[in-house]
């Protein structure tokens, strides 16, 4: 038998379960059968893939496995579960600060929907209203909407975790912040909404990464005042650089350095004659990595500070 052949789910890879294969007339021993030929793969207990489109997914999309086991714990939740919170956001693309536990797909479904409310091994279930504004299909996929996913994981994440989300959703044009403050009028009085509230109006679609939305969450504990993001700085008609942040009355350039800048010594001879022309024009630059932002976050706020104060003094010698 061919995948051609098995009924058709129009879920992801042409999931199924062993109940809507058996309701189609498989029998178990023809159903390992097409498991020993490799027609079907095994996602979990009671959850197949057809292992064509597997194997074609997973040349496109690293996210395939993953997706899989979201697919199959949908299904075998029943309707109306719907992918949520951690792996909503994987399902939607959009930005996670730390990587969910691979052991672990959570889903939600309203609390009076039928089944078990504890969920199989493996699949954390929640419980919530969901109406239908709060739910959307993503790669073949029910799943909460892009909006519902970023307010579930602002109100349950630490607060810049938060801020990764909202901010990869808003950057990648898949939500705005009307969508954002509707869904968390629709949550008023579920736990956690306030801080959802504030990761929202703290959100910003500039930010272009999850360094730089820690970033910005850095700078704020710090007592930093907002900075402009991803500012075209010119002298006379000529741009000399695309900055991070640039904290104007400051005079103050901050950029977020990934490891890529100092692995080619081109770009590191770049990045110099880059911030030699900044300071020419008047501006302080402060550079600083992922690892002195997670490590001592206080000192490179710190350095910016430093830089305030330097660009105070040169501005009144000068003025």
């Amino acid at each position: 038998m061919s995948e051609a052949q098995l009924p058709y789910s129009g879920r992801f890879a042409g999931l199924l379960t062993t109940a809507e294969l058996l309701g189609a007339g498989f029998t178990d021993a023809k159903i390992k059968a097409l498991l020993k030929h490799g027609v079907l793969m095994r996602v979990c207990r009671g959850a197949y893939a057809c292992s064509e489109q597997v194997a074609e997914l997973k040349r496109k999309d690293e996210r395939t496995e993953r997706l899989l086991s979201v697919a199959a714990a949908v299904a075998l939740a029943g309707r109306p579960a719907v992918a949520s919170h951690e792996d909503g956001a994987i399902v939607h693309g959009l930005a996670l600060l730390d990587r969910p536990r691979a052991d672990i797909v959570r889903v939600i479904r309203p609390p009076a929907a039928p089944g078990s409310r504890t969920g199989r091994p493996g699949v954390r279930v929640h419980h919530g209203t969901l109406p239908p504004h709060h739910m959307t299909v993503r790669d073949q996929m029910p799943v909460t909407s892009v909006a519902r996913t970023v307010t579930d994981l602002a109100r349950t994440l630490p607060f810049r975790s938060g801020v990764v989300v909202a901010d990869s959703a808003l950057h990648g044009f898949q939500t705005g912040q009307p969508e954002l403050v509707n869904v968390i009028k629709d949550c008023s009085r579920w736990p956690g909404v306030e801080k959802a509230r504030q990761v929202v109006e703290f959100s910003n679609p500039l930010a272009e990464s999850p360094f730089e939305s820690i970033a910005r969450v850095a700078f704020r504990d710090g007592g930093l005042p907002p900075p402009m993001l991803q500012v075209h700085i010119t002298e006379s008609v000529r741009v000399i650089a695309r900055v991070d942040f640039l904290w104007d009355k400051h005079a103050t350039v901050a950029e977020a350095d990934g490891a890529m800048k100092y692995a080619d010594p081109e770009r590191a001879r770049q990045q110099l004659r880059r911030d030699a022309e900044l300071r020419r024009a008047g501006y302080e630059v402060v550079h600083f990595t992922w690892h002195d932002l997670m490590s001592a976050p206080e000192q490179v706020v710190q350095a910016i500070r430093v830089a305030f104060n330097r660009a105070a003094r040169l501005r009144g010698r000068t003025s």
